[in-house]
């Protein structure tokens, strides 16, 4: 007689997630159902468990089935980038565009205690929040003498979406000290190795954090998540390449998104493999040679009957990651906190410093507050460069998110349309569009036939976006 089918959770109120990662690890040599697992086990035999498998014999794999939902609230900006660097977690963090920050939101590092730079600190972040909320009534009054409310919108909704440009536009006054609140859901394994970078950073915050993490996370996966430690080879590393790295001379700053890298024949890469995927007698040399023997009008053709039906949520297949590009950017720290949450990509990010200069946008000029922007962002680069020359991990604090940073990051062709669809929509902040549309066109260049099929709105570029948001992108 067939066995019945069965579907069911394990309820995490009922059992504790490190019980449930046994429960599915047994399941590989056990005929039991899963519940019944379940419920012969205890913390006790859970623990041995993992001190035997995950710990002993590195059966690592085991703990990601070990899943916490954590709230980290009130910590700085700066310190919820070392958390989101972690690429197998989610995130959802307090929005610079449709929060308004309150006077005075701001971390004192530990580092300044009883250093002469702490009151001018401390009066630089209440400098740069005074400013932001002096300007945004004026953004927003501004804004509303040059939107018009749209055709069936509520005045209400009107107000709101006012509300929100402006606050859109003064984020770019907000340090990287701004206290903020961030929801993260992750796996224990990822959860040990997320730890253990927090306790090896440089800054006494973040370090601070990750022993509260690990404290937290003790009670529902103890075994898991107890050895993590100081990472002596990330800490020795970051020494060491820190010293070697000030032999690099360095050129001109460049402000755009340059393509460094990819492969020329990368379209007919992707039309090759998708052919391999579905037919089971070729090898993919003789579906890469079928398609460099197609005319252009049939690769066109072929591309078409491959992406005409994809409706506007469909992702491109997954043979599109067989492209590879690289590239070099340079983007103010607002987009860029937008831009990090892309981790399917490789990125490496460079220190939040001062010394790339930084964007203005248009509606500071336009609004009037063009002079008190330019005052305080001078302000808070000066102090900036005091701190530096003491201690450059805890002067990035007070770095605002107009300041401009650069980035290497490595994507495929399938990440780029997710990318490219999400960034460059009409909703989405104008720094990060910027990027999108750039990342669109350069790719267009380089593959024209599958780049044909970008979802961005076809009625603007990066220049439209540049000449409609931002006075300057690069001011010292």
């Amino acid at each position: 007689m067939a066995k019945q089918r069965r579907i069911y959770l394990l309820n995490p109120q009922e059992i504790k997630p490190e019980t449930i990662a046994v429960a599915f690890a047994k399941t590989s040599r056990s005929p039991k159902p899963f519940d019944e697992i379940a419920a012969e086990l205890n913390d006790a035999r859970s623990a041995q468990f993992h001190e035997r498998w995950v710990v002993g014999y590195g059966h690592s794999s085991v703990a990601e089935h070990a899943v916490l939902h954590i709230a980290i609230e009130n910590i700085s900006r700066l310190a919820i980038e070392t958390i989101e660097g972690n690429r197998l977690a989610s995130y959802t963090e307090k929005s610079t565009r449709y929060q308004q920050w309150e006077g005075e939101a701001f971390y004192l590092p530990v580092e300044l205690q009883d250093h002469p730079l702490r009151d001018a600190y401390i009066e630089t972040c209440k400098a740069l929040f005074t400013t932001y909320q002096a300007c945004i009534p004026k953004v927003k009054e501004w804004l509303e003498s040059v939107s018009e409310q749209d055709e069936g919108e509520t005045a209400a909704s009107y107000s709101r979406r006012i509300q929100s440009s402006a606050v859109d536009i003064c984020r770019f006054l907000l340090p990287a000290a701004s206290l903020a609140n961030v929801g993260m859901t992750i796996n224990a394994r990822a959860l040990e190795y997320a730890i253990c970078k927090m306790l090896s950073s440089p800054l006494e915050e973040v370090r601070s954090v990750g022993e509260r993490l690990r404290d937290v996370s003790q009670d529902e996966v103890p075994t898991l998540v107890k050895y993590a430690k100081c990472n002596a080879y990330l800490v020795g590393t970051r020494e060491m390449m820190q010293q070697k790295s000030k032999e690099v001379v360095h050129s001109n700053f460049n402000r755009d998104i340059t393509l460094l890298d990819y492969d020329p024949d990368g379209e007919d890469a992707v039309m090759a493999a998708v052919l391999y995927r579905f037919d089971v007698k070729p090898n993919f040399k003789d579906c890469l040679e079928h398609v460099k023997a197609l005319t252009q009008v049939e690769k066109v053709q072929l591309v078409h009957e491959l992406m005409s039906d994809r409706g506007p949520f469909d992702q491109p297949l997954r043979e599109f990651e067989y492209v590879q590009m690289t590239f070099e950017a340079v983007m103010d720290q607002g987009a860029y906190f937008e831009f990090k949450r892309h981790r399917m990509m490789t990125q490496t990010v460079q220190a939040l410093t001062a010394d790339l200069g930084f964007a203005i946008p248009l509606g500071m000029i336009e609004s009037g507050c063009g002079e008190a922007y330019r005052l305080v962002m001078r302000s808070a680069a000066q102090l900036y460069h005091q701190m530096e020359s003491w201690n450059q991990d805890a002067a990035s604090y007070i770095v605002p998110n107009g300041f401009n940073r650069r980035i290497l990051f490595s994507m495929n062709l399938r990440e780029a349309f997710h990318f490219c669809r999400l960034r460059a929509a009409e909703n989405a902040h104008f720094s990060i569009r910027w990027v999108a549309y750039q990342v669109a066109e350069a790719i267009q260049k380089i593959y024209p036939v599958i780049g044909a099929y970008f979802d961005i709105p076809a009625d603007s570029s990066s220049k439209d976006i540049l000449k409609r948001y931002f006075y300057s992108t690069s001011e010292n």
